[in-house]
């Protein structure tokens, strides 16, 4: 079964939103097993709709559409979806009643073109919206199927998960299952090399990288009968990686890397103070994200100055006019500085050259220095970075968090 993920609304074509819809709906559907072989965008146009939906039923069994059902004139997806298979729009009295309660909990009248999401294609499931006031729909027609889904990724997410997916396993005979895996510190091509084998070999279960930002993600996937258990397929083959790349895995549960880093300092009741400054916070705002980490985070000093790094940190200006405030001797005074004056277990800081300015041939943009400090001492190292300043921030963080996370493996 193949699929086309036809998105509706000018606004994408501006790029005033970007499209994660697509992105989210491709991923889930290649875990029931169904390619996704196009991801079209129209605007808000009668004509140019026709067009796209027509040829997207042509060469595809399953299209889902995403936007078009609000209340305005120009959300015209069920209309032109009626239209093409030759169904009437139908009241659905139901999403009516649902749609009048929502405006009365808001204590806010319904104006009358409200009433117009609440007509459906006639013979359709309805897929209820909890989050909000357009209701969805499966329509079946000819050997093909159509969905209809609201815009809002906050809407269309709920409405995905608790009805299109049941859908489509109900439809299937087998069940796929994947496993993510996720690696730092081994670049895309040196991992391909000590897995090529597996690679080759594969069948079932299949094995594919992605390449992010700053590391690589595994995906483990196996089809297989729906009274079968894939686990049995899938975690042999997740063993053999993780034997083969050893703690350049950090997670086979699919966890960014912060959350493997903060739920260890976590379990392991480890208290850390930080000492940022070219990331300004952005390692301390990713922390916060994990549940629990108040419990060990003390404090962040953002010393983007050296008066900063002198008087919050006791860095020694000798230092700083000797090596620099970009170098290996401040980056570890920041971090033994940030850890003295929390009381904390570990100190970590971060110094370097986010650019795009202010890079000198002896210290390059992307040259970065990271430093952790406990009770025995300081280690630091140094990062060669490139990029642009979010890319060269962003990848210092996953070193960052990398360091902390192999710190605290070295304790067990």
């Amino acid at each position: 079964m193949n699929a086309e993920i036809l998105a509706v609304g000018t606004e994408l074509l501006m790029g005033q939103i970007a499209n994660t819809n697509a992105q989210y709906i491709s991923g889930r559907l290649s875990e029931q097993g169904i390619n996704v072989y196009y991801h079209s965008v129209v605007g808000d146009n009668p004509r140019r709709l026709k067009e796209s939906l027509e040829l997207a039923l042509k060469r595809s069994d399953v299209v889902i559409m995403t936007g078009g059902l609000g209340p305005t004139q120009d959300d015209l997806t069920k209309e032109t979806v009626a239209e093409i298979l030759n169904r009437k729009l139908i009241l659905h009295q139901e999403s009516l009643e649902k749609i009048k309660a929502f405006f009365q909990s808001i204590n806010r009248p319904m104006t009358e073109n409200n009433i117009k999401q609440a007509y459906l294609p006639e013979g359709s499931l309805i897929i209820r919206n909890d989050k909000g006031t357009a209701p969805g729909c499966i329509i079946e027609a000819d050997g093909k199927v159509v969905i209809m889904l609201p815009g809002p990724p906050s809407e269309m997410k709920p409405m995905f998960e608790h009805t299109v997916i049941p859908y489509f396993s109900e439809k299937s005979d087998y069940k796929i299952e994947s496993k993510y895996l996720r690696i730092f510190g081994v670049g895309e091509s040196a991992m391909e090399e000590q897995l090529i084998d597996m690679i080759e070999k594969q069948v079932n279960p299949t094995i594919a990288p992605y390449a992010k930002e700053g590391e690589v993600t595994l995906r483990v996937t196996a089809r297989c009968g729906k009274q079968e258990n894939a686990a049995e397929l899938i975690e042999p083959v997740v063993r053999e990686i993780t034997n083969r790349l050893g703690n350049a895995v950090y997670s086979t549960d699919n966890k960014n890397l912060e959350e493997v880093a903060g739920e260890l300092l976590i379990n392991h009741n480890i208290s850390i103070a930080l000492a940022e400054s070219c990331t300004g916070g952005l390692v301390t705002s990713k922390l916060t994200n994990i549940p629990g980490i108040s419990k060990v985070l003390n404090r962040t000093v953002v010393s983007y100055s050296n008066e900063a790094k002198i008087e919050s940190l006791n860095v020694s200006p000798d230092t700083l006019q000797k090596h620099g405030a970009v170098s290996k001797e401040t980056a570890e005074e920041m971090a033994i500085g940030t850890r003295e004056a929390a009381r904390t277990d570990i100190g970590v800081s971060i110094t370097g050259i986010a650019g795009p300015e202010g890079g000198t041939e002896e210290k390059p943009v992307g040259l970065v220095y990271i430093a952790l400090a406990d009770k025995n001492g300081v280690c630091s190292k140094e990062l060669r970075l490139w990029g642009d300043r979010s890319r060269i921030r962003n990848t210092t963080s996953l070193f960052v968090f990398d360091m902390i996370r192999r710190y605290v493996l070295k304790l067990d």
